[in-house]
């Protein structure tokens, strides 16, 4: 039966960890340079995988993780043994990303893609002022907070969990949309929008109220003005051992 991956790649986080462990597994498994790779075995924790899903964004390649970092949520248990039997094995989970358009103070705009969360937040001691509308629909005129979080349900369990949010399936075709410490109107906790809406943010008073605005690890500072939608045209592959799919973890996440 021919392999569903001929050609590996091994890519690794600074940490002494995981440089010694891509260094083993590279004197035990034939592998190529990560852009001619079937697919991409990155050793590490979630940053090093959010890095790596934004590295091969538009290449396809499907990356399978293997813990070597802190949290590992996305990633799989780390064993040196059976590494291409465990891939031929693996479960398929599809995300796509959050595109975010932001323009700032001066009217530059800015692109970027999340694959966790965009995310607005004050940059001074002041709260920030932020009218939210979704679908051309102004739906909050006025959230004084922090800031404001929109997530997907791939990163509904990390920033999004943290300030509240909830934890969304993985094909729930839903956005979280979270405050972060939100003064007034108290009592929003947020809500739950379809996957193909569009959402705006304004920031109110942007010159004496500054907003910074973050996808994932790109942030834009002085921001007036943002936009995000899921990019459903991008499609990026994480591949994880029978049993401990994306899917799974989040779900196991519910339960505590």
């Amino acid at each position: 039966m021919a392999r569903r991956f001929e050609r590996l790649a091994f890519v690794a986080s600074p940490t002494e960890d995981a440089r010694q462990a891509a260094a083993t597994l590279m004197r035990r498994y034939d592998h190529v340079p990560p852009d001619e790779a079937d697919v991409v075995v990155a050793l590490g924790g979630d940053g090093l995988m959010l890095q790596t899903l934004h590295r091969f964004m538009h290449a396809g390649t499907p990356i399978y993780g293997m813990n070597r970092g802190t949290v590992g949520f996305l990633m799989n248990e780390f064993r040196e043994d059976g590494l291409i039997e465990r891939l031929e094995s693996t479960k398929r989970s599809i995300i796509h990303p959050l595109m975010m358009e932001a323009e700032d103070i001066e009217g530059r705009r800015h692109q970027a893609r999340a694959l966790n969360e965009v995310y607005m937040l004050r940059q001074t001691h002041q709260t920030a002022k932020l009218r939210i509308s979704v679908d051309g629909h102004v739906r909050l005129p006025e959230l004084i907070a922090d800031g404001v979080l929109a997530a997907t349900p791939a990163g509904s369990t990390a920033y999004n969990l943290s300030v509240g949010g909830p934890i969304l399936p993985l094909n729930a075709r839903l956005l979280a949309l979270t405050p972060i410490s939100a003064f007034r109107p108290r009592r929003w906790r947020g809500a739950l929008l379809p996957d193909y809406a569009r959402i705006e943010i304004e920031v109110l008073d942007a010159e004496h109220r500054p907003v910074a605005a973050v996808a994932d690890h790109t942030e834009f500072r002085r921001v007036s003005r943002v936009q995000t939608w899921l990019d459903h045209a991008t499609n990026l592959t994480l591949l994880h051992d029978p049993g401990h799919s994306l899917d799974e973890r989040i779900l196991r996440e519910q339960f505590g």
